[in-house]
């Protein structure tokens, strides 16, 4: 009886065992995408908009941080605030005050800039109707494996984006352009933010399958800035992603953190306004899509059924030159523009000189003064 109440339990144990083991493996391998593709937009230009720039570059870095490469992200920036004339660090652009965090950095790939950002060329972008002359590096090659993060920052209202302040995008033509790529099987699921005043009214009208959207207002509200900085003298952020970059900073590629956990990341005591999102066209539960199903990356992993030995130790390659040839020397480039030198170093004084027409103006006043003192009679002891 013992025997069989021990079997019993041992077989359970098993097959609890075996059922962890198989939801842990489907919660990995549930998202079924292969690839992740990042497009990140700010549509507004002037000085005066510098966090919107903020903003992508902000995401930018972080999705760069948790491993989408370069090639992956199509980086769209209407305006170009580290080379404005207004700005007192040129080639920075910073997200919090006292500039303590530059969120433009050294490796920064900009792939549409300035006048190209444009409603026609970020449809072209989702839809992969470009001409044939466009580079690789300007192309959403993604595909029916493809996790996608859409991001769009700028000035908006009840249906409608700005871009450039100067023309729009309706909330249909945007809808239209999903549906465009999910006909053409250019994403598996796909995470849309918008940081914009009545951001909520940009997803009403999405129909198609497998979208998840957040915004940062609902319709009727207006999404604030954050984080002014007096030396600089604009604001650095907006609100929502302020709050949504402090909650990627502590995402890392291993992290548990799912969709809940991003919905609540600026909660209306912090954001002012009213954060919202949708998920009734996702067909997965939100609480089992992992963060890093769209701000991360795919890491490729060979399966191999042989055994490799890691103990064996590691031969040492002989190095040394052949035949008497000589070592090669290895050179390496001195930095060309010292920046850090420039931005902090102190204006050198200049030499003194007398204004034009100075010296002419002197001599001018000394002659009045003799002429009023003595005459002209007294002129000749002078020539």
């Amino acid at each position: 009886m013992k025997l069989l109440t021990l079997l019993s339990l041992f077989v359970t144990y098993l097959v609890t065992d075996c059922i962890n083991i198989e939801n842990t493996a489907g919660q990995f391998f549930s998202s079924g995408h292969t690839n992740n593709w990042a497009v990140l937009v700010c549509t507004s230009r002037f000085w005066f908009n510098y966090r919107h720039v903020a903003n992508s570059l902000s995401v930018y870095r972080s999705v760069k941080r948790l491993g989408i490469p370069d090639s992956h992200i199509v980086l769209m920036l209407a305006d170009d605030m580290a080379c404005n004339h207004r700005n007192p660090k040129p080639a920075t652009v910073f997200s919090h005050k006292n500039m303590e965090l530059n969120v433009y950095g050294d490796d920064v790939e900009v792939d549409y800039r300035g006048y190209e950002v444009t409603v026609e060329n970020f449809l072209r972008v989702l839809t992969g109707r470009l001409p044939p002359s466009t580079p690789r590096s300007k192309r959403l090659l993604s595909d029916d494996r493809s996790n996608i993060l859409i991001y769009l920052t700028g000035h908006g209202g009840n249906g409608f984006l700005k871009f450039q302040d100067s023309e729009e995008i309706s909330n249909v033509e945007l809808a239209d352009a999903f549906e465009q790529m999910w006909q053409k099987r250019r994403y598996n699921e796909l995470l849309f933010i918008i940081d914009t005043c009545q951001g909520a009214s940009m997803y009403e009208r999405f129909y198609s399958p497998n979208i998840m959207a957040l915004a940062s207002s609902q319709v009727g509200e207006d999404s604030l800035s954050h984080q002014p900085d007096l030396a600089i003298g604009v604001h650095l952020m907006d609100r929502y992603t302020f709050y949504l970059l402090e909650f990627l900073e502590d995402i890392h590629p291993a992290s548990k953190a799912n969709m809940n956990d991003l919905f609540k990341v600026c909660p209306k005591s912090q954001c002012v306004s009213t954060p919202g999102h949708r998920t009734d066209l996702f067909q997965r539960d939100p609480g089992s899509v992992l963060i890093t199903d769209f701000f991360g990356s795919v890491r490729k992993v060979e399966i191999t059924t042989e055994v490799v030995n890691l103990t064996d130790p590691i031969e040492q390659v002989d190095e040394s030159p052949a035949n008497g040839e000589a070592r090669e020397e290895m050179y390496s480039y001195v930095d060309q523009l010292p920046v850090s030198e420039i931005i902090h170093q102190k204006p050198k004084q200049k030499d003194w000189h007398p204004p034009d027409g100075f010296i002419l103006g002197l001599w001018t006043l000394i002659l009045l003064v003799f002429f009023k003192t003595y005459g002209v009679k007294h002129l000749k002891h002078i020539f």
